[in-house]
């Protein structure tokens, strides 16, 4: 069986709402592509809600199950990040991150309320998701002179690679997406060229 590069993630961000005995959880689903990014969001969320008692969440990058973080952020330990993680597992959806802030109602939820509570959040945040098919890749960079510049963008046409950012300036400068699929292929026919010099700058996936 061929290696599938193909991942589920969802479009844009989106919310999801879930009330038990006074307490709100509100949910927060975000893409991402590393962790970065989910670090600005989890700061934007608790300057949007300071006065949210818990900020817990979780968040899945790639196509296994080893690259993930989450957090119960004073919740009882696993009633909180682990509801949301599973949930993303069960939705089979990755590079994503969901953080559910909660504002307590007074009423101690137990246990099995709270895990009830962050899963259904969740849920109803994803259920308003835009789900889409997106390809494994990797970031490199390729740097070369004017001469290789004729070689360099037939590879990028022949092989339909978005162009992430160019500098055309004293050396050419060109970050490009490479599936992973795909990546054997581009290694060989960029080693075909003198003098490009290529650099690995990230990678998704496995």
């Amino acid at each position: 069986m061929l290696f599938d590069d193909t991942y589920q993630t969802i479009v844009k961000p989106c919310e999801g709402f879930y009330k038990d005995k006074g307490s709100k959880f509100l949910a927060y689903a975000f893409p991402v592509e590393g962790e970065q990014d989910a670090k600005f969001h989890l700061a934007a969320l608790h300057e949007l809600h300071p006065k949210a008692v818990h900020h817990c969440y979780a968040y899945r990058l790639g196509s296994d199950r080893m690259s993930y973080r989450m957090s119960d952020d004073g919740e009882p330990s696993g009633t909180a990040g682990r509801p949301i993680l599973n949930t993303l597992y069960s939705r089979n959806i990755t590079n994503i991150l969901v953080v559910v802030v909660r504002y307590f109602g007074g009423t101690l939820l137990g246990v099995p309320g709270l895990i009830n509570a962050y899963k259904l959040a969740t849920e109803d945040a994803l259920n308003q998701a835009e789900v889409v098919t997106r390809n494994f890749f990797s970031l490199y960079e390729l740097t070369f002179s004017y001469i290789q510049m004729n070689d360099v963008m037939r590879i990028v046409k022949e092989m339909e690679l978005p162009v992430r950012s160019q500098d055309f300036e004293m050396e050419c400068k060109m970050v490009v997406e490479v599936r992973i699929t795909l990546t054997e292929q581009f290694v060989t026919r960029c080693g075909k060229v003198e003098a490009l010099n290529v650099q690995l700058l990230l990678a998704f996936g496995n």
